[in-house]
């Protein structure tokens, strides 16, 4: 029957344990019990995510955090478009942390990749969907996955569902086929009599009525909220200073901590005097952890100071010779040896270097460790009060923020609440396996007679992040007749693998990608568009370099090696038009290009830039083209793209983290730069091409291109290849 086999095993993995049965009921119970605790008098709850008042209101509850990206708002268009809502009654809200909110249709995006599954499989696969789901417990923001994933299988589907219930009420109230109904702006409508049944005199029994698993969604002809740039819901909350982050939250006699760990991570805390800090006044406590130290005082500003009156001692905890150029000398030995933890490519490598003769180009390269530059630092507020622990802040994933309190704090799951805040940024540092807030705070606030709200200072921040990996790479590839690249290998060495989450892109006979493992003391995570910057870097600088060694502009070397018809050739050409590929520049300024793909979706860049006499890099102007597939909110996607070549490119020039004797030499942004307003480029032009593709993600994909398109401009202006970063020394 043509059946995936993976299709077929993630539809028996609902089998397992209990039943189909069993899941459709855990499912069912998880709806009831997500109406209970969202639903009031005069509202009624639809399949988890959506509920519809007498008064015609409709409120999203989005299972993703808030942290400036704007999804909420887009995934509103989409459900509210396939509900055919009144968008001026349209609101959004965090669901609440609990396992009846747990994000199913993420589960499908990640799981199943979005695969067409066969109708006889639907109900089995969905439920699988749901218990994984549960299980992990999944409320995770990231991997650019709100729209695409949530947005697509989630949001679509219950506003379209709900929809359908809805018309076969109004239908069975007005004694109608349902072929003769419509529906616009929150009501159902009869064509022919022209009466009207608002969503609100129909939503408590069509709640009641089982919702269609896989509804009919519209057509891209006819959608009337999706692809239109309407304005951020959450905008004018942050604008009148209405909207509450983690770090503003309060309560009655509540107390303020903080804290200091091992300088170097893995040490442990020795000894520390508590005199000094009991010394200054407003300190209540000092609270001794096996790595760290917290003060607990009635303000922040008496709990820092207590701390820096402080002179722990700690153990190294054996790292304390690590330095940068350590790490990267023990990443050379490691590829030397030549062991590979994981691969991918295809073609025969071997052959299509040993045929090459001396048309063989190679290179180095090397990339810091980076942190994620947060405007705000970690903060966490906790009480724990008859039994019960509630937890209070802005986290990625607060289902499993809650639960890692709960390990924490001793306490059954079901005796913690967290309390999901918007928060000033993320980037991958806010995921909860990588905070260890979570549990400081769990065990600060049962020993605590008070709500204890504990603040990471931002050196603490910087210095004990879960940063990008410090990474490197060795290129080399085969130049053909004509140009053409016949084979490519790219060894490179970092804590985790690239594969299955990067792109390469280029058709070429012969590819082999190897990572080989290496991880020191520091804690690697993901950071914005996780390993898609560092190979982005890694391929584009070289595929300017190859291009430059067959005497080929890099533009239309880039173009020999992408598939004709295909959406990268489409996206490429786009920006090289849009930039004036070729066009004349003023003296000392140069051009770079570089395109790739992430997250489902195709981003090339063009960069015309310059080096002053203070070494430092001059971005005049960044043009993008970004294919994917379809543009929920074109005003939001060229805000999320824009962000995101800011970032790349601050990233590019001067930010690095690095250490000596084991531990983080930066401490702030004097010592970590990020790019100020005034170093930014004059204009930013963002070109979206709508495509029949999938959905891919757009809080990531403008980063990868950054790095690469810079450094080939500045090769272009200078002469001079850049194969390291950041630009400008680290003094």
């Amino acid at each position: 029957m043509g059946v995936k086999r993976r299709a077929f095993l993630i539809g028996g993995a609902a089998l397992v344990g209990g039943g189909l049965f069993a899941v459709k009921w855990a499912d069912s119970s998880a709806m009831k019990r997500a109406g209970k605790l969202t639903a009031k008098e005069g509202e009624s709850s639809f399949a988890t995510w959506l509920k519809i008042g007498e008064d015609d209101g409709v409120t999203l509850y989005s299972p993703h955090i808030d942290f400036g990206q704007g999804s909420q708002t887009a995934l509103a268009q989409m459900l509210a478009d396939e509900l055919d809502a009144d968008w001026t009654k349209v609101r959004v809200e965090h669901a609440p942390a609990e396992t009846a909110f747990a994000n199913t249709p993420l589960g499908q995006g990640f799981i199943a990749g979005g695969m067409a599954v066969p109708g006889f499989l639907a109900g089995m696969v969905k439920a699988s969907f749901s218990m994984v789901a549960r299980n992990y417990p999944l409320q995770l923001t990231g991997g650019s996955s709100a729209i695409r994933m949530t947005g697509q299988f989630g949001m679509r589907v219950v506003g379209a569902a709900a929809r359908t219930a809805l018309v076969a009420v109004a239908a069975k109230r007005l004694g109608v086929p349902v072929s003769e109904l419509a529906t616009a702006e929150s009501k159902v409508i009869h064509q022919k009599t022209g009466k009207v049944l608002r969503y609100g005199e129909l939503a408590r029994e069509a709640a009641e009525m089982s919702l269609s698993l896989h509804p009919q969604l519209k057509e891209r002809k006819d959608y009337k909220l999706i692809g239109k740039p309407v304005h951020r819901l959450d905008i004018p909350a942050k604008v009148d200073g209405s909207a509450k982050y983690g770090i503003d939250f309060t309560l009655p006699e509540m107390r303020v901590a903080t804290i200091m760990s091992a300088p170097v991570r893995g040490g442990k805390l020795v000894s520390v005097d508590p005199s000094p800090a009991m010394a200054v006044t407003g300190v209540e406590k000092v609270v001794k952890f096996d790595d760290a130290v917290i003060v607990v005082g009635k303000g922040y500003w008496s709990a820092i100071k207590g701390l820096r009156a402080l002179s722990p001692s700690f153990t190294d905890g054996g790292h304390g010779q690590l330095s940068s150029a350590s790490v990267f000398e023990a990443q050379d030995e490691a590829r030397k040896a030549g062991k590979a933890k994981d691969e991918g490519g295809d073609g025969d490598v071997a052959a299509a270097f040993a045929s090459a003769g001396k048309s063989v180009h190679e290179a180095d390269f090397r990339l810091p460790f980076l942190h994620h530059a947060m405007m705000e630092p970690f903060a966490l507020t906790a009480r724990h009060k008859d039994g019960r622990l509630d937890v209070w802040g802005g986290l990625q994933d607060p289902l499993a923020s809650k639960m890692i309190a709960a390990k924490a704090a001793g306490l059954d799951s079901d005796d913690v609440t967290f309390h999901p805040m918007i928060m000033g940024g993320g980037f991958g540092r806010r995921f909860p396996d990588n905070c260890e807030i979570i549990g400081q705070v769990a065990k600060l606030a049962m020993q605590s007679p008070y709500p204890v709200k504990l603040i990471w200072s931002r050196e603490e921040e910087v210095r004990q992040g879960t940063y990008r990996p410090q990474s490197s790479s060795h290129l080399r590839a085969a130049l053909g007749p004509g140009g053409k690249i016949t084979g490519w290998q790219n060894d490179y060495v970092q804590s985790e693998t690239a594969e299955g989450e990067t792109s390469f892109i280029y058709t070429i006979p012969a590819v082999s990608r190897r990572q080989i493992a290496y991880q020191s003391n520091q804690k690697d995570g993901p950071w914005r568009s996780v390993n898609s910057t560092q190979q982005g870097f890694y391929n584009e600088c070289f595929m300017d370099e190859l291009a430059e060694k067959a005497g080929i502009d890099p533009y239309e070397f880039r173009r020999k090696h992408l598939k004709p018809g295909s959406r990268h050739l489409a996206v490429l050409d786009t920006v090289a038009k849009k930039s004036g590929w070729g066009s004349p520049l003023e003296k000392g300024v140069g051009r770079g290009i570089a395109i790739v793909e992430s997250f489902g979706t195709i981003v090339a860049e063009v960069v015309e830039a310059s080096m002053g006499e203070d070494g430092r890099p001059k971005v005049h102007k960044v043009f993008a083209a970004v294919d994917c597939g379809t543009t929920v909110n074109p005003l939001n996607g060229a805000a999320q793209i824009e962000g995101g070549i800011i970032m790349g490119l601050s990233a590019t020039i001067g930010e690095a983290i690095t250490l000596d004797k084991g531990s983080v030499v930066q401490s702030n942004f004097n010592d970590y730069p990020i790019l100020k307003l005034a170093e930014s480029p004059a204009s930013i032009d963002v070109h979206f091409i709508e495509s029949d593709a999938p959905l891919g993600g757009l809080g990531e994909p403008g980063v990868p291109p950054a790095a690469p398109a810079l450094a080939n401009a500045l090769f272009a202006a200078t002469g001079k290849r850049i194969r390291s970063l950041p630009i400008v020394a680290i003094s």
